[in-house]
Order: structure tokens, then C-alpha cells, then sequence
């Protein structure tokens, strides 16, 4: 919202909130939300970290705080609710451009494109080996909203689909995409595409460790477009630099910006990007209007007066 924040600032002067807008890169850690602490009744997030002591300082002014988008693993919801404090998210907000996002790491890979691309331009005129997904067996972890959808768009390529997740998908997926739920292990061992779509969460942090790299095949291709966490990095640099692992499309990372000294940076086995799987126009402005909306009524503020329709995009 922030690159658009003055086309915003009259919906919140309608409703007489004042903004307080700290400088941020990717999301603002503890010590600069404490620098605000007692300051604002409501808060508009992002990722920001709102730990438990951030939001003790934070409280009793403190009501409510709307995350844009959904994940809220970096908001200490016990805590919260302990203080009183409202979280309110948008579910769902991304399922769509997320799931386009791994069958973009899919083909890419797949089919070489960026490599080859790479390749020609800098007058190499060479053929690499390339796969037809039909071949492949696609393996999600987290069979929530975005991984069923991932499934529907992998299905019609003909791939193998196998899923794992601690919750049983509904029964009519099952039969829909003919995917096959198995364990952890089975999953990693004979995927050729492994697809992160699972919530970041005590139990799933480093969720792909050292030890779960070491299960997959040295010719698969790990996808991260959920939470950087669940992967821990230095194991996977550690197989990707020992050709124990083919590739990684990442679009998240253990920490954001992803550090100028990473080696991630410098290996041409990965496809990386900004935590950017979210980008879509229509997607973005349905979560602006709800994360408003659920400010507002956490505030106890009647948002039926808040119209989109009199606050266009520009442009």
C-alpha cells in the first residue's frame, strides 16, 4: 500500500485517522516499532514483528492490526489475543498469482528458458536438455488454498501430483487432480519439482533441513514461494553448491532483502525474485479495500461509508 499511500490518505481523513509512516525497506523489525509504541490505536502491516514484548509496549491503545495479506506468522497472535489486541487478515488474498508463480519456476526450469535465453544472447549457440512436465511428479507441501491450486494447474501438464500436509484435503480434490498424499519422506524422495505452499508456524520452521535435502533426488528442483523459514538456507546453499540439488526458484527468504553477501546470489542453478509472488493489480486492490475495512471495524469505526469506487487508481 505504501506506493500508493497518497492516493489513500483521503479515505483515512474521512474517517479521521491520522497516519504515522515510518521509513520501510521490506518490513520493519522490532526495535522500529517499538520507537512508535503507545502512539497509534491501529496498525496496517505487512510482515513488521510484532513480538510479544512489542506488542505489551504496544498496549492498551493498541486495538487492532490489519495485516495486508494473510500470513500473520510474524504477529505473536497469542499474545495478542492475551492484550485484546484484534488481528485481522485478508485469507486467501494471493491464491491465484502465488499458484502462477510456481508453474513459472516449473517451466522455467523444465524447459531451460532463462538458461538458454542467457545463452544466445551472449553468443553461445547451445542445446540443453529440457523436460516435458508429463514426465515429472510434482510434490506440494501444504495442500491449503494455493497448493490445490498449484494441483489445478498442474494437472492438464499431465504431472505426477503427490501432496503432504497435516490437515486431510477435502475428498473431492483428491479425485478432482488425482493427487496421491503421502508421507514427508516418500514425497521428497520421488519428486522432481518440490512446491513450498505451507503456513510458517513453530512446527514448520526449517522444515526442509539438511536432512530433508539429503532425501530428494539430486535432479529436483526445490520451489519457495510461501515463507522463507521453512527452508533453512545454509543447508540448502550447502546442496545446491554440491550438486546434491538440481535448483531453487526462491521468491522468499530466511531474511528480507535477501543479504548482498548471500551466495544465492551468485548461483545460476537458482531463479530468484523479491517476495513478489503476490503481484497482481486486481489481487493488490481487493486487499487495500480490505485491510481499510478491517481497520476501520476493528476500531469500531462503520466502514459501510467506505465506496473503492471514489478513490480510482491513477493512471
Amino acid at each position: 500500500m505504501l506506493p500508493s499511500l497518497q492516493r489513500f490518505r483521503p479515505v483515512f481523513s474521512k474517517f479521521g485517522i491520522e497516519l504515522i509512516v515510518p521509513p520501510v525497506s521490506e518490513r520493519l523489525e522490532a526495535e522500529a516499532i517499538l520507537q512508535h509504541a503507545g502512539q497509534f490505536d491501529g496498525a496496517i502491516c505487512g510482515d513488521d514483528r510484532f513480538m510479544a514484548e512489542v506488542l505489551a509496549a504496544c498496549a492498551p491503545r493498541l486495538k487492532v492490526i490489519s495485516k495486508w495479506g494473510t500470513g500473520i506468522d510474524s504477529i505473536d497472535q497469542d499474545a495478542a489475543k492475551k492484550l485484546g489486541i484484534q488481528v485481522r487478515n485478508t485469507p486467501g488474498a494471493f491464491t491465484e498469482p502465488v499458484a502462477d508463480s510456481v508453474m513459472a519456476y516449473i517451466l522455467a526450469f523444465a524447459r531451460q528458458t532463462p538458461w538458454m535465453d542467457k545463452q544466445i544472447k551472449t553468443g553461445e549457440w547451445s542445446k540443453l536438455p529440457g523436460r516435458s512436465l508429463a514426465e515429472c511428479t510434482l510434490g506440494v507441501i501444504g495442500v491449503g488454498r494455493i497448493g490445490q491450486a498449484v494441483l489445478r494447474r498442474a494437472k492438464p501438464f499431465g504431472m505426477r501430483l503427490l501432496g503432504n500436509d497435516i490437515v486431510e484435503p477435502p475428498k473431492d480434490l483428491v479425485s478432482e487432480v488425482n493427487v496421491q498424499m503421502v508421507g514427508l519422506d516418500l514425497l521428497l524422495s520421488q519428486s522432481d519439482f518440490v512446491s513450498l505452499n505451507c503456513d510458517l508456524n513453530p512446527t514448520s520452521k526449517h522444515l526442509i533441513d539438511a536432512s530433508a535435502l539429503a532425501k530428494m533426488k539430486p535432479s529436483a528442483v526445490l520451489i519457495n514461494t510461501a515463507r522463507g523459514p521453512l527452508v533453512d538456507e545454509a543447508a540448502l546453499i550447502a546442496a545446491l553448491q554440491t550438486t546434491n540439488l538440481a535448483g531453487a526458484g526462491l521468491d522468499v527468504f530466511e531474511y528480507e532483502p535477501l543479504p548482498a553477501d548471500s551466495p544465492l546470489l551468485k548461483m545460476d542453478n537458482v531463479l530468484l525474485a523479491p517476495h513478489n509472488s503476490n503481484a497482481s493489480p486486481e489481487a493488490w486492490e481487493r486487499v487495500h479495500w480490505n485491510t481499510i475495512r478491517n481497520l476501520l471495524d476493528g476500531l469500531g469505526i462503520d466502514s459501510s461509508a467506505l465506496n473503492p469506487e471514489d478513490y480510482p487508481p491513477r493512471g
